[in-house]
């Protein structure tokens, strides 16, 4: 991506710089014009629950797999209350993920050394991270406690700076019934 807007920085006043950073399709980049029309209509319409989903849904079928959306999908449904169907978009990102990261395993198979999960600046790894941390809450709070803990070690195996804070759920794991004694 080409910022069109002079900036002040290294390079001198008034210069002009790339960042492919940006053309990331985390960050929304590549995602068709009318997709994003639908996702801002999505947002627009979310106290109507049946127009928004209606736009995801038509977001979807222009960019199938596009982050943004699915990003998308994953907050419409986690804050309507719709764990089950979060859950399953959760799933979604972190196959998308696997696929970004090269890792051609399953999420429990991804070893530390497979990408750079301990750089906060990179986005591909922090991706797939921040999807196995929402796919291990939603386990968690639609009872499957066991999947939600494998995946929370996981995240602290490939994270030993927990960065993504999974520890906090660790501990919510580890509470559970002890409050019960």
């Amino acid at each position: 991506m080409v910022l069109d807007s002079p900036i002040d920085g290294p390079a001198g006043a008034g210069a002009r710089f790339e960042d492919p950073v940006l053309d990331s399709p985390l960050l929304g980049g590549g995602l068709p014009f009318e997709a994003q029309r639908h996702l801002e209509r999505a947002a627009l319409s979310y106290h109507l629950t049946d127009v928004a989903e209606t736009h995801l849904i038509a977001a979807d079928r222009i960019a199938p797999d596009h982050a943004a959306v699915l990003i998308a999908f994953y907050r419409f449904y986690f804050y309507k209350g719709r764990l089950v169907d979060a859950l399953q978009i959760a799933r979604l990102c972190i196959e998308k993920a696997l696929r970004l990261n090269a890792l051609d395993t399953a999420w429990e198979e991804v070893r530390a050394e497979d990408a750079r999960f301990g750089e906060w600046d990179a986005l591909l790894p922090r991706f797939f991270l921040f999807s196995l941390k929402g796919y291990a809450y939603l386990s968690m709070r639609v009872g499957e406690l066991d999947e939600g803990r494998r995946a929370v070690e996981k995240l602290l195996e490939l994270d030993a700076r927990d960065r993504i804070g999974a520890r906090v759920l660790l501990d919510v794991l580890d509470r559970i019934g002890a409050d019960d004694d």
